[in-house]
């Protein structure tokens, strides 16, 4: 089964795999009365059944406040949650708010397990599956292998909410992770979240975006975030969104196809995208020449090994609006069929912009006079900006060169101050 068909299989062939019943509740024993002692909690001793009938909202939830138990100092951790494999029916929001402590101190892994694991929405309000809050310092959380399935009525799937004063998640890791068909946002990460990462995930077929990160309204900074390996397909407005001035993510080797908008929407830049592919995004777009690119950037980025593919409404992998620089490495693009006229990006900058494109494939469309430096493309060893003032002007040693509007090749010991600057060496 290739990557294609996969995201074809839908949600169905999760759930027809996923095994219920009494066998289940045999992975773990441990009484309610003194889960806050024990180090292993399973949902099934607070009375989930995950037959995908019973509301089991009462029982996650008793199971999840167990969990994040602090105790008398303030530290939250050393506990496992395991929610065995099985479909368990949510009506109601699902929360956790981790309370500041005087005395609180790093706190040690706390892990919900879920491998097998469905969280049924049955969510009517618009309100979110499951959230997470901090008030205060929080780290070594760790969700591994949950499904969470919405039916289009409820809010985001699962919602990260740090923004407040003095209140950190870090060293946060979601693993093995699936949240499709979601009213809102598969993923939603706010505020002060850093030094974590993401891998092998699937965000799709939710109404909003596959996930938004973002620095907080009130303050609160998201830096340091990894993606690895994820998969945002189907999404109605972007793969992922990067919002409120968010920049500091990386995806390594992860996937956006078939997205209603971008697959990345980054307007305030993005830190590393890297050996990731783009295909078919724009979907909401009429056709191909109302379509846009697989990532928006703009103010800097940089772009190794990726890839772009369209047959429908994706124009380029990248358009980008440069105040800083842009490096792309080794990135290709095409199209076929209604989409045989894509390229590789479309580049836009101020003055202070630079984009520098090593060995890489697919055209590059140049709004106003913005000119990039091409090393290694399909039609010249190198190509640098051939106006006096541009961003990518060629220089040797101290001497700088440039075409005049007349098209005579001129030379300078220094930078140019005008058009018509220098010494005329050639036409």
């Amino acid at each position: 089964m290739n990557r294609r068909e996969l995201f074809a299989a839908g949600t169905g062939a999760f759930i027809a795999a996923t095994p219920a019943g009494a066998a289940a509740r045999d992975l773990v024993k441990t009484s309610p009365a003194t889960a806050q002692n024990t180090r292993t909690i399973s949902v099934m001793d607070f009375g989930a059944t995950g037959n995908g009938k019973t509301d089991d909202t009462a029982a996650l939830q008793a199971a999840l406040l167990a969990t994040f138990q602090t105790d008398e100092k303030g530290n939250l951790g050393g506990r496992l949650l395991i929610i065995p494999p099985g479909a368990y029916v949510v009506n109601r929001t699902l929360a956790v708010s981790l309370q500041k402590h005087e005395q609180n101190q790093p706190t040690q892994q706390t892990t919900i397990r879920g491998h097998g694991a469905i969280l049924l929405s049955n969510i009517e309000d618009g309100s979110n599956v499951l959230e997470i809050s901090s008030h205060a310092t929080a780290r070594f959380l760790l969700i591994d292998g949950l499904t969470i399935q919405g039916r289009g009525h409820e809010g985001n799937g699962l919602t990260l909410d740090v923004d407040r004063e003095r209140a950190y998640l870090y060293n946060f890791c979601l693993r093995d992770f699936i949240a499709q068909g979601c009213g809102g946002d598969g993923l939603s990460m706010v505020g002060n979240i850093f030094e974590s990462q993401i891998f092998n995930s699937y965000f799709r077929d939710n109404k909003g975006n596959g996930a938004r990160m973002g620095h907080g309204p009130n303050g609160g900074i998201l830096s340091a975030i990894h993606l690895f390996g994820c998969v945002f397909g189907g999404n109605g407005k972007n793969g992922v969104a990067l919002v409120r001035k968010a920049c500091d993510v990386a995806f390594h080797g992860c996937y956006f196809l078939e997205n209603g908008n971008f697959g990345v929407s980054a307007p305030s830049g993005c830190t590393l995208l890297s050996n990731c592919g783009f295909e078919n995004n724009h979907m909401s777009a009429e056709d191909f020449h109302s379509g846009d690119a697989g990532v928006r950037l703009q103010v800097f980025g940089t772009l190794i090994g990726c890839t772009a593919y369209s047959i429908h409404k994706q124009t380029h992998l990248l358009r980008a609006f440069i105040t800083n620089q842009l490096v792309m490495i080794g990135c290709t693009a095409s199209g076929g069929g209604d989409a045989k006229g894509a390229r590789l990006a479309k580049l836009q900058s101020n003055r202070y912009g630079t984009a520098t494109i090593v060995g890489c494939q697919g055209g590059v469309d140049s709004i106003g006079t913005f000119e990039a430096a091409q090393f290694g493309d399909a039609h010249a060893g190198a190509r640098f900006g051939g106006n006096w003032d541009s961003a990518s002007l060629m220089h040797l040693g101290d001497y700088s060169i440039w075409i005049d509007r007349e098209g005579r090749l001129r030379i300078k010991n220094g930078e140019p101050l005008s058009d018509g600057d220098g010494r005329e060496v050639g036409s």
